[in-house]
Order: structure tokens, then C-alpha cells, then sequence
């Protein structure tokens, strides 16, 4: 089977030198394995995703000198997609509508998710399906959870294939998606979250290898669930380490230097891959 990677950002700010090396690094192991390299714009949040930055992150790529496979997937052209994913969860009744805010759910819970986040009490899991109907008949706001302790009942041991580029080896992780507690798989928001999406489209593109931030590597084992979940096959994935700056990693939010920075001084994308470790 012909390798299949991806690059798959969020245009809702400029890129930087962190966004960089992955892509490079997706597109660098794409030729050394003879494989293809694909573009995914992850722009489910349609208020901070915008045409301007999503042209904007096209220039910047174009600029390294990259080159992807047409057409680039845009995630808000395939809301069907992820609406068909949800509907099968619910059918074997894993989500439940949650109308809590985020200030109650820290009211009310302690632990924390492996991004730092509180993990939800269950609140409204325990409502009746009568109050729930009527809550959703008046329009109350509402995302719709994945019901943690269902989807684990039954379910053999999970785990994912880890690969190390360096050396091409592979070895088996056991995955402990229950860490999540009853994740959001659809936002009040927008009909989808990054985790249904991600793991719809990497399916959908036919991707084998998953490279991306060790930030993201706690959420495989929740991707690793909703693929058991969801009947779809399971990609090898490397977590590369993050760009830092100041011991910390960079960030659009912290308004960490941007490609479009760096071109604006002079830096020439040769420059740019030179100091990320990849031939001009």
C-alpha cells in the first residue's frame, strides 16, 4: 500500500516555524517513502477561520516551496461527512445533548483531561429523555458528548501503531482513551469537533500516516476509540517534538513570529528550511 500523509492546519492565524516543520517534515518522509502528500484545512471554527487566512495559509506553504495533491480538503465544504459519523454514534447510543457551560462544568469537577481541561461530572447524562426533548424543543445551546463509559463496555484493547522515521520501526501503544472522560464530539457551535473530524477525514483521505505535534499525542487515544467506534481504519502515528521559543511552544494566541514575519525581514525560504533541519 502506497504511504499516505497529511498536513493539516487550522486557518485561523498566520503560520509560523512550528507549522513549518511539520508540513515539512509530512511532505519530506512523503518522498522518502514514496508516498503521497495531501493538504487539509481544518476550519470547522468558522468565526476565527476565514477565506483571508485560509488564502493566507496557502501563500505561506506555496512559499516553502511545498507542493500537495488537488483538491485540497476543506473541512466546512463536508458537514455531511461528520453529520453521518454522529448519526452512527448515536444510533448505538453513545452521545448524549449536554447544555451545561463551561463555568459549571469547572464548578463541578476536579480532574482534569490530558489537555488540561475539566472533565465533565456527567450533569446531563443523567437527565431524563423527556427533560432532555424539551430542552431542545426550546433551543437551548447544546454540544452532544461521547457517553465514555458505553463506548468502553465490550470493547477490546485498544492501541495504535507508533513509528519512529529515523529507524522505519514500528511498536504497539496501548491507548487509554477513558483519561478524556465524555469528550465533545459535536460543539455548540459547529456541527463537529476536532476529534470526529480529524478521525472522519484521515479515513475519508485514506491517510496511513498520522504525523503531527506531540501536543496531539494524548488525543490518539480518543481517535483510537472512534475508529473502533466508527468501523474505520487506524493510521501509524509519529508525535515529533514541537518547536519551542523560550521553553515554550509556539503559539498564534502568544504571538509567536510568523512565516509572513520572517519574509517581511528578508528570510528566504531556503533559510527557513536550513534551520529546520531540511535540505534547500
Amino acid at each position: 500500500m502506497q504511504p499516505v500523509f497529511r498536513f493539516a492546519p487550522s486557518p485561523n492565524g498566520r503560520l509560523h516555524l512550528g507549522h513549518a516543520y511539520s508540513a515539512l517534515l509530512n511532505a519530506d518522509l512523503a518522498g522518502k517513502l514514496g508516498g503521497r502528500f495531501l493538504l487539509r484545512l481544518e476550519d470547522i471554527d468558522t468565526v476565527r477561520c476565514t477565506p483571508e487566512l485560509t488564502q493566507a495559509c496557502l501563500d505561506d506553504l506555496a512559499w516553502l516551496g511545498l507542493a500537495w495533491e488537488k483538491p485540497v480538503r476543506i473541512q466546512s465544504q463536508h458537514w455531511s461527512d461528520y453529520a453521518a459519523a454522529r448519526e452512527r454514534l448515536k444510533v448505538q447510543n453513545l452521545l448524549y445533548p449536554c447544555f451545561c457551560t463551561r463555568a459549571e462544568i469547572a464548578a463541578a469537577s476536579g480532574a482534569k483531561d490530558p489537555d488540561g481541561a475539566p472533565i465533565y461530572p456527567g450533569t446531563c447524562a443523567r437527565l431524563t429523555p423527556t427533560a432532555i426533548a424539551m430542552r431542545i424543543v426550546d433551543g437551548e445551546p447544546h454540544s452532544w458528548r461521547l457517553a465514555m463509559e458505553k463506548a468502553l463496555d465490550g470493547a477490546p484493547a485498544l492501541s495504535y501503531r507508533r513509528f519512529h522515521p529515523s529507524s522505519r520501526q514500528e511498536e504497539n501503544v496501548t491507548a487509554d482513551p477513558a483519561r478524556w472522560g465524555d469528550a465533545v464530539l459535536i460543539r455548540k457551535d459547529t456541527p463537529a469537533s476536532y476529534h470526529l473530524s480529524v478521525v472522519v477525514d484521515d479515513a475519508l483521505q485514506g491517510i496511513t500516516h498520522v504525523v503531527r505535534g506531540a501536543d496531539l499525542e494524548a488525543a490518539t487515544d480518543l481517535h483510537v476509540l472512534l475508529q473502533h467506534l466508527l468501523g474505520l481504519p487506524a493510521p501509524r502515528y509519529h508525535h515529533h517534538a514541537l518547536i519551542t521559543e523560550s521553553g515554550e511552544k509556539l503559539s498564534k494566541s502568544k504571538g509567536s513570529e510568523t512565516l509572513a514575519d520572517l519574509r517581511s525581514r528578508g528570510v528566504d525560504p531556503g533559510e527557513i528550511r536550513a534551520m529546520l533541519g531540511f535540505p534547500a
